[in-house]
């Protein structure tokens, strides 16, 4: 568990609706944590960020000059701001709109309207990923871990690195797709694949075929992030020999249990 609690968590809540604000501030109350600092803009949140960054911003999709999405987007592109925790909260459900988000590694995208039990869940996801754990390995320590990151994003690659950095984890290497890691693996051994779904020139499950049956590591661990929704093509994916599969957001403890449970 982390050191962290949530009554010290320092939130920027970023609405325009002052009703709203007041329905997340009484939750947030009611959750323990201290008095919120506010934005109404993006260009207001920034501003606020870069004199004093939060822990967590919390913010609304449609903001009157831009969108939450392009918020997270602009936080994941400055070097003082993009490890900040990030929730979204919106009835939003079109993907030109949540997928750029979960790739930019949110900690949450709750509803609205979302009840108590799924804010308290996400504040404490919140903690987790600002203190995580260490894993717990049996046979080695994290730092003799050698990853490889595959994604086309290079801030989905930042984030997932990261999450394993603050779990101890200290040795990585990156591919853009699974044509650059297929010669990677042809050339070095890794303990673990962490690989995303959709990819140009080679994607995740090809990837997880060659490794599976052409590969000198056939035995090797493969995690799966997808923010794929077809049925058909999941069922494709877990048919590929892929250790795990994760859909994008997801938490930095399911991410530490599952590598625990596969190398410990």
């Amino acid at each position: 568990m982390s050191g962290l609690s949530i009554n010290q968590l320092d939130v920027l809540l970023v609405e325009p609706s002052s009703t709203q604000r007041h329905i997340v501030e009484g939750f947030l109350g009611q959750l323990g944590a201290p008095a919120v600092r506010y934005a109404e803009t993006a260009q207001q949140a920034l501003e606020a960020m870069r004199n004093h960054a939060p822990d967590l911003v919390i913010s609304t999709m449609h903001l009157p000059d831009t969108t939450g999405t392009d918020l997270v987007q602009t936080m994941r592109g400055e070097d003082g701001l993009l490890d900040i925790a990030f929730m979204l909260i919106s009835s939003e459900t079109h993907l030109r709109y949540l997928e750029p988000l979960r790739q930019a590694g949110v900690i949450a995208i709750l509803p609205k309207p979302f009840t108590l039990e799924q804010l308290r869940t996400s504040l404490l996801s919140t903690l987790d990923f600002l203190e995580p754990e260490p894993l717990d390995l049996e046979q080695f320590s994290p730092e003799e871990l050698r990853i490889l990151i595959v994604d086309d994003s290079f801030t989905s690659r930042r984030i997932i690195r990261q999450m394993m950095e603050r779990m101890g984890i200290e040795s990585f290497a990156e591919a853009e797709n699974g044509r650059q890691a297929v010669e990677m693996i042809e050339q070095e051994f890794f303990d673990l694949i962490v690989t995303d779904y959709n990819m140009p020139e080679m994607d995740g499950e090809e990837l997880s075929q060659f490794i599976r049956n052409h590969s000198a590591q056939q035995s090797v661990p493969v995690l799966m992030v997808t923010s794929e929704t077809d049925h058909n093509r999941l069922a494709g994916i877990a048919q590929s020999g892929v250790s795990a599969v994760f859909d994008k957001p997801f938490t930095i403890d399911i991410l530490r249990d599952t590598i625990q449970r596969l190398l410990g």
